[in-house]
């Protein structure tokens, strides 16, 4: 049964990795996508891909950390299809470093976009999902929302936020309101992270840990398999991890 067919889809950070392989992965099941991300170029491009291959979509150049942007985001999916059906809130960044060298810029970017970037987006759409009577949240997670690493230290507690939120707006939202939200907590994927972390000695780690790295589209497949259910059912977290990671 497929029961994305002709829900209006918002994914942040969708302009590459895992959210354009979530986008071309909910197009193939009917779904009409708003490609939302910071990057012009890349929002034109995906948005083009989707239109090529037959699928309903429209991008939106927009940085989670505005509240105001994300605010224009959902009225702007609403003027498109009529509807704001499902939030992916997947805009994130990773940037490993030891506690000893203080890298208070990366961890205020991190604050930044892991947390304020999804509850930016929550705010703006929320209101749209309670109006319908209905929606689907999907937080982006992490394994490291599960567990800590010696360098991970803040991107963990990022991480660690979003199992605790979504967590308290499934009992809230999805108990009282039949709004449901879950995460999917993706292992080590291929998205090119490990090139962009500033710390030198935290970027060799990311570089050796992303060999064994699965591809975005693996987490495509899972954010379908947790969307594409029934409303009386929820997919609370779904862990995809490579098989030879051991953490």
């Amino acid at each position: 049964m497929n029961y994305l067919k002709d829900k209006t889809v918002i994914i942040t950070g969708a302009s590459s990795g895992i959210g354009a392989a979530s986008a071309r992965e909910l197009a193939t099941h009917g779904a009409r996508i708003v490609i939302a991300a910071r990057d012009a170029e890349g929002v034109e491009a995906m948005v083009d891909e989707l239109r090529a291959s037959g699928a309903q979509a429209h991008g939106y150049v927009c940085d989670v950390t505005s509240r105001a942007e994300m605010a224009a985001l959902a009225q702007f999916a609403q003027d498109s299809f009529g509807s704001v059906d499902i939030l992916i809130n997947n805009a994130g960044l990773m940037l490993f470093s030891n506690w000893t060298d203080v890298a208070i810029d990366d961890w205020d970017k991190m604050v930044d976009v892991n947390i304020k970037g999804y509850l930016n987006a929550i705010a703006a759409i929320l209101p749209w999902m309670m109006r319908q009577g209905s929606g689907q949240i999907l937080n982006m997670d992490s394994v490291a929302g599960h567990q800590v690493g010696p360098a991970a230290g803040v991107y963990s507690a990022t991480k660690f936020f979003v199992q605790a939120m979504t967590e308290s707006m499934r009992k809230e939202l999805g108990v009282h309101h039949g709004i449901r939200v879950n995460t999917v907590s993706p292992g080590v994927i291929n998205t090119g992270w490990a090139d962009k972390v500033t710390d030198p000695e935290g970027r060799k780690a990311a570089q050796e840990l992303n060999k064994i790295a699965i591809s975005p589209e693996d987490i495509g497949r899972a954010v379908a398999y947790a969307l594409n259910q029934p409303a009386n059912v929820t997919v609370n977290d779904l862990i995809i991890s490579p098989t030879r990671q051991d953490w």
